[in-house]
């Protein structure tokens, strides 16, 4: 009868280590879906199909918080837009240079983009 009067020892909670690694496998797998999820909006974005067609981003440059001047050709015109929030202005427009080789990257640096922008206005003020 001393066996009934002894407490019974409280269950000891464990964590083997298999549970434990299946727990990280599933957040793995959660955190890769969300991973291709993304990678697969991006490619199929709607602007994305639009960047190779007739219109095309040439260069940028921000010239406050949340104004930028924009270099776009759009077929055979080449445009110089102001862009700020909830607008977009028409600055200049021009022929697209011919011969002119196509960037690799659709964004370039603000000193190249200057340095493009003010040699195309040179040459259309001496035209």
């Amino acid at each position: 009868m001393s066996a009934a009067a002894e407490p019974a020892s409280p269950p000891v909670a464990t964590t083997s280590f298999l549970s434990l690694l299946q727990v990280l496998f599933g957040l793995g797998m959660v955190l890769a879906a969300i991973a291709g999820t993304a990678w697969l909006l991006r490619k199929l974005a709607p602007g994305q199909v639009a960047a190779s067609g007739a219109l095309r981003v040439v260069g940028g440059v921000a010239v406050g918080p949340k104004e930028r001047v924009v270099l776009v050709d759009v077929g055979d015109t080449r445009l110089v837009l102001g862009v700020a929030p909830g607008h977009i202005s028409t600055l200049h427009q021009m022929p697209r240079p011919e011969g002119e080789a196509v960037a690799s990257s659709p964004e370039m640096s603000a000193e190249s983009f200057y340095l493009r922008l003010k040699e195309m206005l040179n040459q259309r003020g001496r035209a």
